[in-house]
């Protein structure tokens, strides 16, 4: 048996990971025992998107998180060359830990790959942004069906002409996530989504998608379609994929990304006031 075979053979579904603890679902990615999405797995811990720039990059790039709080709400930065964010989780390796990641050189997507020990560099700052899986939990355990969730798939996220707030190089269109909601789960669903501001919080939009510019939800810009039923409403929400969209129209000369739908997964409670775990004293 072939090396790749092997591998196949050794890796987890989904639904093996779904209840695992926090420390078996990140083993299982740091191995590449896990390439896959992120959405529903290790409840109740914040996900993160997670973007990776040159520290000459970084002061902009932080503006911009700051300038747009809703598809860009900022929970985490490393120090310049060092591939952890303790206040996030104790032993996260951003070099390893999120299931897949996307590679951009001047602003064109070169690549995905498991892991980026060789791409690493000393002048890397890691900047890690909410994301919306982590409200999910709350959505289902109050009874709102998420359908991307039931067909193991990942969230379908769509360019926008809604403009984002520019800093530097970085500006352009926000990006979107979709999820169908029931009519008579609207008003649920905001109140719940908007106790998450560091999850994107309240959706951007209700309806209409051409109102954003979408011309087809049939057709997302990433991650997977999802049929809507007679009784369901578009519903959408910041997305933290904006940043690759700034990225590509900034066209800086490398940043590496989570490949959308694959998330960075924290120690951070996801009903934490703040985005910090609490350091230990000496001893």
């Amino acid at each position: 048996m072939g090396n790749e075979a092997r591998r196949a053979e050794s890796e987890l579904d989904h639904a093996a990971l779904q209840r695992a603890s926090l420390q078996a679902v990140r083993e299982a990615i740091r191995s590449g025992r896990y390439r896959r999405h992120t959405a529903g797995l290790a409840d109740g811990r914040l996900q993160c998107n997670l973007v990776i720039l040159p520290q000459s990059l970084a002061l902009d790039f932080l503006r911009f998180c700051q300038r747009n709080p809703k598809p860009c709400p900022l929970v985490g930065v490393s120090d310049t060359g060092d591939p952890r964010i303790p206040t996030l989780g104790r032993d996260i390796d951003i070099r390893s830990d999120v299931p897949r990641y996307s590679v951009y050189r001047d602003g064109v997507l070169t690549a995905e790959v498991d892991s980026i020990f060789d791409l690493w560099r000393d002048d890397f700052v890691a900047f890690a942004i909410g994301c919306s899986f982590t409200f999910e939990r709350a959505l289902a355990a109050a009874g709102i069906a998420l359908r991307h969730i039931q067909q193991d798939s990942t969230v379908p996220m769509f360019r926008t002409t809604r403009q984002t707030v520019a800093a530097g190089p970085f500006g352009g269109g926000m990006v979107v996530s979709l999820r169908p909601i029931r009519r008579a789960d609207l008003d649920r669903t905001v109140e719940i989504c908007r106790r998450y501001p560091l999850a994107h919080g309240a959706p951007l939009h209700i309806g209409d998608p051409a109102e954003l510019g979408i011309a087809s939800i049939e057709r997302p810009d990433w991650g997977d379609p999802v049929p809507i039923a007679a009784d369901e409403v578009p519903v959408f929400w910041g997305c933290g994929v904006t940043p690759q969209n700034a990225v590509i129209r900034a066209r800086p000369p490398v940043c590496i990304t989570h490949s959308p739908g694959h998330m960075l997964i924290t120690d951070v409670d996801e009903f934490a006031e703040t985005p910090i775990l609490e350091t230990q004293g000496p001893g």
